[in-house]
């Protein structure tokens, strides 16, 4: 898996059972700012989606959103509901139809896009198939564990298992030299966990310890479907969760993982070697077929030393045990309906607290999308991105780089030694907009419509080894790291570039026959966010090129660490149930992007409206009021209160209500549209209101 400080947009949805993660240089001095909606019908938004028994200046999540909350109750199938997931949900509709029509096609070229992506979906459909092939598509990687006979053996399978996509003992990959990002080198991050994130295993609280039971409880059922008696999987489950503990203990929390510098130890092979002693870095390279690899960024050492010594201390039936589970764990979701079921049950159902696993259709399109993602994404754009709306998410953004640099230009706190380099960050900035512009050759995939685990494993060898043969190359800047249906945005600050995919460039976030408020609101702050990602906590950290360096003066540091420290706070504030907080330090970097995001276009709207006489209400609203509550609409969300327990132990980003609240009491222009007064609680008084930008 490719490591990336990505810091994207959108909430993650629940899907088979699992959680599926779910922004040409921009250059210029003209002070530029055209109107999204020129030439445009200007479309309104339900005003049942309102609740007009809540004031705005009291809750303005609850007042414009409320509405829509009462009459859009969770699917069963769902862990939240959102207008993310009903513009994914709508995106899967297209790449249904598209997918039905590949799989039912009798003239497709081998090899071709159509065949691959057809033959992939038909593979996933046919359960009579998977059914009546039982345990067999993975009794061959059973067998192999199985024969294990010593250390070096047990390493050897770790690698192919890896190559497959199990997540055994640690992550590894391909990334950018956070140091010099022109270059491409191997990656080695802390990994190998069943649960969602190390927390769980090291919390004492009643609520972790019942999870550990659960999950322990899962575990041997598991085993049990895979032919072990209840004594021998309940034994089995105990080792597992011994094993996955100590691993834990050694693991970063989430908030460390976000301290670049924290996470960059670059090694050549003999600083592996002293590293870990008891795991031989020779042999997983010659394992995986590049035995080269010269450099590699270990993000976490002090996992990988912990990690040697418990390989040479566990017992070796005891790691057997845990690549059992682990394979089992990867494939149960490929496997037949009551491996699907066992799985769904926990990381479903205890984990998130959904009902119902997902159509097996849609399973299927999301696991197509994640295999072929650019393959079944030329199929996508050439249905639901047409030329113009690329054009026009252009001029957007171009009025938002235009307003960030003139913000940039005048704020008090900044000297003009950090300005510069602030602006040619900026300057630099790279955008691509709906999809590649040079898509992803997969002729070396082989699809076909037998076995659909085989074509799972197909394509994580396929992944794998591409990600693999990038080391020691110089960076493909022409990559995309989301496929074009996907409803999401992000920031990349290696590569110093925002990406918008076709997918969430719909309503609401973004319609061409919108007037501006709704657009600038919707889209226009989704793009400022990501902007606004190149100077967050972790952003600012790096330059125009890229590389993670200091250009800061230490009084502007200062200066902005004392701004941050206001976010922070104000969120850490925040409290979700029971006793359970934000953490102001885990979403420091998405609060200040949606802070940030909602300033610059908020600048950027306000220039569409220069010079013009003002304008009528709708709806009977104002423009500006218009605008923040398009805002606020994007973040429209029901989540069950399970699955907000997990976001807000292992989500960079805060939940929905307080995204959309915890900005706007810092934004006195919202204050002023809507004439919140001095001690409402959406109206902060002014020395306590955290700002930026």
């Amino acid at each position: 898996m490719r490591v990336l400080r990505v810091l994207s947009l959108s909430l993650a949805v629940v899907l088979a059972g699992g959680l599926v993660a779910l922004g040409g240089g921009l250059t210029g001095n003209a002070m530029r700012f055209s109107s999204t909606a020129a030439a445009a019908t200007t479309q309104s938004f339900d005003r049942s989606d309102l609740d007009r028994s809540c004031k705005p200046c009291q809750d303005f999540y609850q007042y414009a959103t409320g509405g829509w909350a009462q009459h859009n109750p969770i699917p069963p199938a769902y862990a939240s509901w959102g207008h993310f997931d009903a513009l994914q949900n709508k995106n899967q509709e297209v790449l249904r139809s598209i997918l039905e029509s590949a799989a039912g096609s009798k003239n497709t070229f081998p090899g071709s896009i159509e065949q691959k992506i057809g033959d992939f979906y038909a593979s996933c459909m046919d359960t009579k198939q998977i059914e009546a092939d039982g345990i067999k598509p993975i009794e061959a990687e059973l067998g192999r564990i199985a024969g294990i006979e010593n250390k070096a053996q047990l390493q050897e399978e770790v690698a192919r298992l890896q190559g497959l996509g199990v997540r055994a003992l640690f992550r590894f990959g391909s990334e950018q030299d956070d140091k010099n990002s022109s270059q491409m080198i191997g990656s080695a991050d802390q990994g190998g966990l069943g649960l969602p994130d190390r927390d769980y295993y090291v919390e004492s609280d009643d609520r972790a310890r019942q999870i550990r039971e659960q999950y322990m409880e899962h575990i041997g059922k598991m085993f049990q479907l895979a032919g072990e008696t209840n004594e021998s999987a309940t034994s089995d489950a105990r080792s597992v969760l011994a094993t996955e503990t100590e691993m834990a203990k050694a693991s970063k929390t989430r908030v460390e993982l976000r301290d670049p510098e924290g996470n960059y130890h670059k090694m050549n092979p003999a600083e592996l070697r002293a590293l870990t002693p008891d795991f031989s870095w020779d042999a997983y390279f010659h394992t995986i077929g590049f035995p080269e690899i010269a450099e590699v960024n270990v993000g976490q050492p002090e996992f990988f030393q912990a990690l040697s010594r418990q390989l040479a201390s566990v017992p070796l039936e005891d790691w057997k045990t845990y690549l059992r589970w682990h394979l089992l764990h990867a494939f149960a979701p490929a496997l037949t309906a009551n491996f699907v079921d066992e799985n769904f049950n926990f990381f479903g159902r205890v984990l998130t607290g959904a009902k119902e696993v997902q159509p097996r259709w849609k399973r299927c399109v999301v696991s197509t999308d994640r295999n072929l993602g650019e393959a079944l994404g030329q199929k996508y754009v050439a249905q639901a991105f047409p030329p113009e709306a690329k054009m026009q998410a252009k001029a957007m953004v171009d009025n938002l780089v235009a307003a960030l640099r003139a913000d940039l230009a005048t704020l008090p706190w900044m000297s003009d030694a950090t300005r510069h380099e602030a602006l040619g960050k900026l300057a630099a900035i790279t955008l691509k907009i709906g999809y590649p512009d040079r898509w992803r050759d997969y002729s070396s995939y082989q699809v076909t419509r037998g076995r659909y685990l085989e074509n799972i494993q197909g394509g994580s060898l396929f992944e794998f080894h591409r990600q693999l043969a990038e080391i020691g190359k110089p960076v493909d800047r022409t990559e995309w790291e989301m496929t074009p249906p996907t409803v999401n945005a992000y920031y990349d600050a290696n590569m110093n570039e925002i990406v918008f995919s076709a997918g969430i460039l719909q309503p609401p976030f973004f319609d061409p026959k919108a007037d501006d408020a709704l657009n600038y609101g919707g889209i226009g702050a989704v793009i400022g966010h990501e902007m606004t990602h190149g100077f967050d906590d972790q952003g600012r950290k790096y330059d125009a090129q890229g590389n993670l360096r200091d250009w800061w003066t230490p009084q502007d540091l200062k200066n902005f660490q004392e701004r941050a420290t206001c976010v922070e706070k104000q969120f850490d504030g925040f409290a979700v149930a029971d006793g359970l907080h934000e953490n102001g330090k885990l979403v420091l970097g998405e609060s200040i992007a949606d802070l940030g995001g909602i300033t610059i276009a908020h600048m950027a709207f306000e220039r569409t409206l220069a010079g013009k006489a003002a304008a009528r209400k709708i709806d009977g609203f104002t423009p500006e009021q218009r605008f923040f509550l398009s805002f606020a609409r994007v973040w429209g969300t029901i989540a069950r209160p399970e699955y907000e327990r997990q976001l807000t132990k292992t989500d960079p980003h805060p939940l929905p209500r307080f995204r959309a609240n915890g900005v706007m009491m810092n934004i006195p222009e919202f204050a002023t549209a809507f004439s919140c007064q001095a001690g409402d609680p959406m109206a902060r008084p002014a020395d306590q209101r955290c700002r930026i930008w």
